[in-house]
């Protein structure tokens, strides 16, 4: 499996007119980003609450990159608001919103737009209950966010995934590749028996610093 790096670094030697790209889990090292979607619970309509920017580790995603792993797990909040949880937060309180975790990374360069973007991966074990669910996904937005071309796939309950998406041409275009849990916020102390995803991690391509092209490539993939 090629991360979008080695596939760019292809392209180049190849006269720049390649038309797919392969994507994969790089380790914690890449650029990757954090976004939460925060939802009613359907009881309560499922409406939509907000939307912003949020740390990787509250995710709550966390890498281990020496044994080459992501595992993601429900979401926690600390605040006992009965914003968050029914009755108000603490140990056994059921929570009172759907969180949507999104782990991903983008490009906005244009070097994904036009193409057939890949993402692959592989999971190595899936064992969240019916309150959470995990996804993978790649979303093609337009520049200014206004509309959104992409494919989400539940995440399998272990071993590989490949799933395409043929973008959009246009250089301010963002496309975007990740992974996604989707279930009701749980207090910390009783995140176990909800279960959690862990995927494995691709190292860094080691061709990039042979062929002498990593600077250059590196660049691209982090606009």
């Amino acid at each position: 499996m090629k991360t979008v790096a080695s596939v760019l670094c292809a392209g180049l030697l190849l006269g720049s007119t390649a038309q797919a790209a392969t994507v994969g889990i790089d380790p914690s090292t890449a650029p990757w980003l954090g976004f939460m979607n925060v939802f009613e619970l359907p009881e309560n309509g499922g409406g939509f609450v907000f939307g912003s920017p949020w740390g990787i580790g509250d995710l709550v995603a966390n890498f281990d990159d020496a044994n080459h792993t992501l595992t993601m797990s429900p979401n926690t909040i600390g605040d006992p608001d009965p914003f968050w949880y029914q009755g108000g937060g603490g140990p056994g309180a059921p929570g009172n919103k759907i969180m949507e975790a999104n782990l991903y990374q983008e490009v906005n360069d244009g070097s994904l737009s036009g193409t057939t973007v890949t993402f692959e991966g592989t999971v190595l074990s899936n064992t969240f209950t019916d309150a959470h669910t995990a996804y993978v996904f790649i979303k093609d937005f337009a520049p200014d966010f206004s509309s959104v071309n992409q494919v989400i796939v539940e995440a399998p309950l272990g071993g590989d995934f490949s799933i395409s998406l043929d973008t959009i041409a246009g250089a301010d275009r963002h496309v975007q590749w990740g992974l996604q849990v989707v279930g009701v916020n749980v207090w910390i102390t009783d995140v176990d028996p909800f279960g959690n995803i862990v995927y494995a991690t691709i190292p860094a391509p080691a061709s990039l610093a042979l062929l002498g092209l990593g600077g250059l490539v590196m660049r691209r993939r982090r606009a």
